[in-house]
Formats: C-alpha cells, sequence, structure tokens
C-alpha cells in the first residue's frame, strides 16, 4: 500500500512525495514551526513554502527541531512577484536559503507568471528568471525547477528560450475546477501538478454529494477531495494548523474512489471556485 513516502518521478528523474504539507496562510513563528513538526511526525516528507509566505525562517526551524534528517525531506519554496529578473533571483534564493537554513532547495518555483509588477514585460522578466533558475539548477542548489499558476501560453514563451523545460507547475486544481488545459499541456509535456488549496474553500465541507461519498468510504470529506487529487495524477499539498488534521489529511491511501465517484466530483462545477486569471488578477 501506497503512504506519505511513496513517490512519484520528475521528468528530470528527481523523486518527490505524492503528498506534500502546504504552509500558505500559516502565519510566521510558533504556528508555523509548530505545524511543520507535526507534519513531519505525522510522516510527511514534503514540505511546500513560498517567499511570498514570509514564513520559511520558521518552516526552516520546524525542520530542525523534527529531527528529521534533511536528506530525508522533499523542501520547496517559489519566487516572490517582486522579484523576476536574473539578478533579483540570485539575490533572493541565497536569503531563501539563509532563512531556511539550508543549503539547497528540493524544488524552486515561479510563483506568478504575470505580476502586476513585471506585466508590461512578463514575457522578458520570466526568460531572465529561469535562466538564473537554470544556473542554480546546474549548480547544484536546487533539485527541480518548475512554475506555478502557468497557463500554456505562458509555457509556451519560457520555452522560446528555455534550455530546461519546468518539471512541476503547481495551480489551483479542487474537486469542480479540473483546469483542463492546463491539464492537459502538462501531461503532454511531462509535467507534473501540484495542487495548491486542493479542499478549495470551505464550502466543500457542506456539499452533499461529497458528504455521501465520504459516509460510503468512512472517510472524511477532506480526505475524499485529497484522494480525488491523487487518483487524478495530481499531486495535493493540504494545509492545516491542527495535528490532529494533519494527520487525518496523510490517511488517504488506504482506501479508493469509483469511477462514477470521481466523476460526481469532477462535475461539482463552481463549489470551491476557479482559478485566478493571472494575467489580470491584481498579484
Amino acid at each position: 500500500m501506497e503512504n506519505l513516502t511513496s513517490t512519484y518521478t520528475l521528468a528530470n528523474g528527481v523523486t518527490i512525495p505524492k503528498v506534500g504539507f502546504g504552509t500558505w496562510q500559516t502565519p510566521d513563528g510558533d504556528v508555523a514551526v509548530a505545524s511543520v513538526k507535526a507534519a513531519l511526525e505525522a510522516g510527511y516528507r514534503h514540505i511546500d513554502t513560498a517567499q511570498g509566505y514570509h514564513n520559511e525562517k520558521s518552516v526552516g526551524k520546524g525542520i530542525k527541531d523534527s529531527g528529521v534528517p534533511r536528506s530525508e525531506i522533499f523542501l520547496t519554496t517559489k519566487l516572490w512577484n517582486e522579484n523576476h529578473s536574473y539578478d533579483l533571483v540570485m539575490e533572493s534564493f541565497a536569503q531563501s536559503l539563509k532563512e531556511l537554513d539550508t543549503d539547497y532547495v528540493d524544488l524552486f518555483l515561479i510563483h506568478w507568471p504575470n505580476p502586476v509588477t513585471f506585466r508590461d514585460n512578463w514575457q522578458e522578466a520570466n526568460a531572465q528568471t529561469w535562466k538564473a533558475m537554470e544556473e542554480l539548477y546546474e549548480a547544484g542548489k536546487i533539485k527541480a525547477i518548475g512554475v506555478s499558476n502557468f497557463l500554456p501560453h505562458h509555457l509556451d514563451e519560457l520555452k522560446k528560450t528555455a534550455k530546461i523545460m519546468p518539471q512541476v507547475n503547481q495551480v489551483f486544481l479542487a474537486p469542480g475546477e479540473l483546469q483542463p488545459e492546463v491539464v492537459k499541456y502538462a501531461q503532454e509535456h511531462d509535467i507534473l501538478l501540484e495542487a495548491y488549496s486542493p479542499l478549495g474553500t470551505g464550502k466543500i465541507f457542506s456539499v452533499p454529494e461529497m458528504q455521501e461519498i465520504a459516509a460510503k468510504h468512512n472517510k472524511s470529506v477532506a480526505q475524499v477531495a485529497l484522494r480525488w487529487s491523487l487518483q487524478h495524477g495530481f499531486l495535493p499539498l493540504p494545509k492545516s494548523v491542527h495535528a490532529d488534521r494533519i494527520k487525518e489529511n496523510s490517511e488517504i491511501f488506504d482506501f479508493e474512489l469509483t469511477t462514477e465517484e470521481m466523476s460526481a466530483i469532477d462535475n461539482l462545477d463552481g463549489v470551491v471556485g476557479k482559478a485566478k486569471n493571472p494575467d489580470t488578477a491584481n498579484f
């Protein structure tokens, strides 16, 4: 039976645990430290943070305090929107390593393809950003490189100058929000899809279809949503600051959703909301 240490293999041969622990909106300080420690104690070996989450230092402390060897942990961070361009990547990445108290990260992502700061020249900004990331990758400071919130046209632009294609695209994927064009592109280009906010919004917990499926399997609605993500071949990144929920979110390998149940969840259109358009969002 699979578990939290089961992995996908990225296009470059690097293995990545199939479920990650998300830290978006986890406040810096004791809460972040405790939640990362709780996740590692529950068996997670994949931790996801970002420069823009402002909690890298606490995530790094949680990892250190857990006693789990760094070599056993897959650690992801992301480039903040204002740090696009070659020089800013290099400066901010060095700062991330310092905050995380590590000499490498396993995955580094461009957080947003078209931030407001670079909206007039996002293609060139991404090209220079990616060049820096490729150099850090080739230097062994990053084990894999990827993107987040990229749509096919953003990836096509990046491909014009990239030596290495992104190995990961982290996007909003949750019951009722499948982003079919993004999924199709990723599958055709051997890009692993990570699902952030895999539980969507709180609305999902009151959806009758989800409650019925959960009851049938003697599981929680959250566990069903995460299982759905796995069965689509996504890599879900559930987030919680409660130790019991953190553990519960990991218990998704001992049941399987039927084809009919998967279809029913796919068709919950609008329940969790839709992904923002990165070309127009004020971000």
